[in-house]
């Protein structure tokens, strides 16, 4: 990136800001409305000690209100050094929108904790994040009726866990304590396919916008995705998902996956499976057979592919390789990876982005689902799961009646019964849930894409359909 390219790029926070500002001007908002909605409510910085290999180590953290037009909030807390008040901040906002437009009942919130997780062991990092936790806790900054957080970059079921049990020591009488947090192990409280999720929902995203042939013309592909070639950059839990489902039950191709030290490509398709056990096993992709390994992992951003699927840090695609990035469509499975300057770029290249505020929200869908379980306090599919086995077993029963009765002998194809009279259990509605939350979360994007003249492109008919719920919300509060 050049120095002139460095003045021009915008930061993370100031491109939702700028892509905000390019929905709002197409909207008749009140100023005094369009502020409230714009800015970030509260945000609360702590900096706390854990004593530590014989000392005391300090750290900071945050947590972030964007929006409570609808309670609790909702969003992701992140563990890396990277994590800065602005960057929580606009991740704050993007989680506003994002529950917005997938129908979410929450406000927006994020957290984030300045720390490297490899420096530490996971007793030391149960202290760290049970310190962090009780900072937040003891001021409502974590409350399963105000403000409930769930893992991001750097964070899993584990630390989710350690914060849940926190909750519930500080708050003995709470019978709701679990549902402080998502993201839960199944054993802690948590929902089967929430660590699916993100990945899944990427895959559902990207099913129903190939439903739409003339969608797909409008990224200068055709057909279905059987065969579609992907790149993925980041196969961490987000990328390794939505790969894996996409290769494994859609037919596309995963020609190309980007890692921290470096690239793989092959043309005739990656196992998945494979790739994401050698990273596990090995810390990376170095040394992977079977494909042919690019040190510049950034280079392959610019391959030919049909469908580029950015799935790890914001800002991959930027004033510096816009221009030369090849894909006609891309998916953004992580939160903000293209920059504004990179977005106005490529839509006037006529490529197609599916923008993050949708692609990746299938986490915060399903963290609704776990938290919904939580309060009522029993699985999914429990009540009805057995009573639906019995209702299709009498069908099957009459079907098979009938063929003994008639002069015409015919048979149930095989493995239908068997389909047929499994009851959906939790993964199941869980799935179901999801897949029709992105089906009509997309269709609402693409009717204001294709019905207003003055939008060209789906993150701005996204921006346009969330804060527009958002307005509507805060109308009814009375402002």
């Amino acid at each position: 990136m050049t120095a002139h390219d460095q003045i021009k790029e915008p930061s993370f926070r100031q491109s939702v800001d700028m892509m905000f500002n390019r929905a709002v001007a197409l909207m008749d908002l009140s100023p005094g409305l369009e502020q409230k909605i714009r800015v970030c409510n509260a945000t609360y910085t702590v900096r706390f000690g854990v004593r530590l290999r014989g000392d005391i180590h300090t750290f900071t953290g945050y947590r972030s209100v964007h929006s409570e037009h609808m309670e609790p909030v909702k969003g992701g807390i992140r563990y890396s050094l990277a994590v800065n008040q602005d960057e929580v901040e606009a991740l704050a906002a993007l989680m506003t929108y994002k529950c917005a437009l997938v129908e979410a009942p929450f406000g927006g919130s994020k957290g984030g904790l300045c720390i490297d997780p490899r420096e530490w062991d996971e007793h030391e990092m149960e202290l760290i994040t049970r310190r962090f936790a009780y900072e937040l806790i003891k001021r409502d900054l974590i409350n399963p009726a105000q403000n409930v957080p769930a893992p991001d970059m750097g964070t899993g079921e584990r630390e989710m866990a350690w914060i849940a049990d926190q909750f519930k020591r500080m708050n003995t009488t709470d019978i709701n304590g679990t549902a402080c947090v998502t993201g839960k192990p199944p054993n802690a409280g948590g929902i089967a396919g929430r660590v699916e999720a993100t990945g899944r929902g990427v895959q559902y995203a990207l099913q129903e916008f190939f439903r739409y042939p003339e969608d797909v013309k409008a990224a200068n592909l055709s057909g279905k995705l059987d065969g579609k070639r992907i790149i993925v950059q980041g196969l961490g839990n987000v990328g390794y998902h939505a790969a894996k489902f996409l290769s494994e039950e859609d037919g596309a191709k995963i020609t190309g996956i980007i890692e921290r030290d470096g690239a793989l490509h092959n043309e005739n398709g990656l196992d998945v499976d494979a790739v994401h056990s050698w990273i596990v096993k090995h810390g990376g992709i170095t040394g992977y057979p079977d494909a042919s390994h690019h040190t510049d992992g950034g280079a392959l951003l610019e391959a030919e592919c049909d469908i580029l699927i950015p799935a790890a840090l914001e800002g991959v695609i930027n004033l510096s390789n816009a221009e030369r990035i090849k894909a006609p469509l891309i998916i953004e499975a992580a939160n903000g990876p293209v920059t504004a300057g990179a977005d106005d770029i490529l839509r006037n290249k006529g490529c197609v982005i599916i923008p993050d505020m949708y692609a990746n929200a299938g986490g915060v869908t399903v963290s609704y689902f776990e938290w919904v379980k939580n309060l009522s306090h029993i699985r999914f599919g429990r009540m009805q799961r057995r009573a639906e086995e019995s209702r299709h077993q009498l069908i099957v029963d009459e079907l098979e009646r009938i063929s003994n009765d008639s002069t015409i002998k015919w048979t149930l194809s095989a493995g239908f019964k068997d389909k047929y009279l499994r009851g959906a259990g939790e993964l199941e509605l869980v799935r179901s849930g999801l897949d029709d939350t992105m089906r009509a979360a997309y269709q609402a994007m693409r009717e204001v894409w294709h019905s207003r003249e003055d939008v060209d492109d789906l993150r701005t008919a996204a921006y346009l359909v969330s804060i527009r719920k958002v307005a509507d919300s805060y109308r009814a509060k009375g402002l």
